[in-house]
């Protein structure tokens, strides 16, 4: 799998571009600024992206949408929960409700609904990898005064992330990359529970 990692905008946020080695299909997840950096990188990887997957609808990760998807004719996959918030640049083409696979050549995604941050927040997994956008951070959680419920964050977390293998690299919206295992043992909003 190849992986590449931007910090976009002003509020630092983590945009991935996910390829699949052999094919050279890739995916974008959460481009939410400067469409010029994320389309030098997948020019510099040699990608042919299908798809634009987008973990929630909060504009610092959806910003570059538009731009993206006009440079690379992919696809836009998000929630049907927070689909209106991509309403104002575009319609999506891929409605998302949980249990759905995102797959990018040889790579498999697995869409898992960890509402809470937002309406329809979603984490992507496949091959021990996590994005999870602002579910879950290295030391944190996502916060919930922004539409969102924090005992709905909390239960999604800990039934659906924390079940993972512990080896699962956790990829965030924002900040550093983690791993489960790490988030058991640190994460100070998971040890109080």
């Amino acid at each position: 799998m190849l992986l590449a990692k931007l910090e976009l905008g002003m509020y630092g946020t983590n945009c991935y571009i996910v390829g699949c080695d052999k094919t050279k299909e890739g995916m974008v997840i959460d481009p939410g600024a400067e469409a010029e950096a994320i389309l030098r990188t997948i020019n510099k990887g040699g990608l042919t992206i299908k798809l634009i997957a987008i973990t929630h609808g909060h504009m610092d990760h959806t910003g570059a949408v538009e731009d993206v998807r006009r440079a690379t004719g992919a696809s836009v996959a998000i929630h049907s929960s927070d689909a209106d918030s991509l309403l104002r640049v575009l319609p999506s083409d891929r409605l998302l409700n949980g249990g759905e696979n995102l797959i990018v050549g040889d790579l498999s995604f697995s869409v898992i609904t960890t509402p809470g941050h937002s309406p329809g927040g979603i984490c992507l997994y496949g091959q021990r990898t996590l994005f999870c956008g602002d579910t879950l951070f290295n030391g944190s959680i996502g916060r919930t005064d922004l539409g969102g419920n924090y005992e709905q964050l909390m239960e999604n977390i800990f039934t659906k992330l924390m079940v993972l293998p512990d080896d699962t690299m956790v990829f965030p919206g924002h900040g550093p990359e983690t791993t489960i295992r790490a988030e058991k043992q640190s994460n100070p909003f998971l040890r109080m529970k």
